[in-house]
């Protein structure tokens, strides 16, 4: 893995990779929570390999960015990113997340349309939070402060990745459990709690003028399917991959389709459809 650049943008230290030809298409890969940056390991060297320019920030809060305690919302990461692409600058770019990555390239699309090439929104949901679903945040933002990140690491690698994956990929759990751990208890709560009170994107992704993909593993149990479909029938154009295999982490368990459907949505133009993509990615 890369060493990471640094700069101070918004008052804060953001590390990043950028790689690849800087005059190239960008994409910028937002990860998820509780993770960093080195969950696209995958996508950035295939997407460099394609020759686009590839941009993978840690959050605010996450990897080797500054902790900032408090609420984070959305829009504040979705601040970063923008001040970023400005500091590197990138005009436009394509965004592609997953889970919490995925809202805030929802957010950075109603926040900044102009500067949206495409998005890609990965085992994520547009909707706003339900009232029992932000007292579960603001609970576990309370507990990961009490306890620190180990016991809820062990408790959710299951449903991040599937059992049969953790099995047979012991690496790419590894990885993930990895993540989790070194996580700050003070960053994570601070976006919990910011997620809570997320506005419901239907109505500005329905807007949406540019190519949408819409990718979501079979097995995923935060985000199932059904919400990777309510996003597919609001986003005129838009298209749908379910990976037959994964949960919430397709792709580092599956990889080999993720990065088919990444890699085909960021240098063509893509239509609407649903496509099954069946079959194991191996290793990441």
């Amino acid at each position: 893995m890369p060493t990471a650049k640094t700069i101070t943008i918004n008052g804060i230290t953001i590390a990043y990779d950028d790689e690849g030809d800087p005059a190239a298409p960008a994409v910028v890969l937002v990860h998820g929570h509780p993770f960093d940056r080195t969950m696209w390991r995958p996508q950035v060297e295939r997407l460099r390999a394609e020759g686009l320019r590839v941009i993978a920030p840690d959050l605010r809060g996450y990897g080797g960015s500054a902790v900032v305690p408090g609420i984070t919302p959305l829009s504040g990461f979705a601040s970063d990113i923008a001040a970023l692409m400005d500091h590197l600058g990138m005009e436009r770019a394509l965004l592609a997340g997953l889970s919490m990555g995925g809202q805030i390239v929802m957010e950075f699309h109603r926040s900044f349309p102009a500067r949206v090439l495409g998005m890609v929104l990965a085992d994520t949901t547009a909707q706003a939070e339900t009232p029992e679903g932000r007292r579960a945040r603001e609970e576990m933002a309370e507990r990961l402060l009490r306890e620190g990140m180990d016991g809820y690491a062990d408790e959710v690698i299951a449903k991040m990745v599937s059992p049969a994956n953790i099995q047979r990929l012991p690496e790419v759990a590894e990885h993930v459990l990895g993540m989790m751990r070194r996580t700050s208890p003070e960053g994570a709560a601070a976006a919990l709690r910011g997620r809570a009170i997320r506005p419901d994107y239907l109505g500005s992704l329905s807007q949406a003028d540019v190519p949408v993909l819409i990718v979501v593993g079979d097995e995923d149990e935060y985000t199932p399917i059904s919400e990777a479909r309510l996003m597919h029938d609001a986003i005129p154009g838009s298209r749908l991959v379910v990976i037959e295999g994964a949960a919430h982490m397709p792709n580092l368990e599956r990889p080999t389709e993720f990065n088919a459907a990444l890699t085909a949505h960021a240098t063509t133009a893509t239509g609407s459809g649903v496509i099954e993509l069946r079959g194991g990615g191996i290793g990441c």
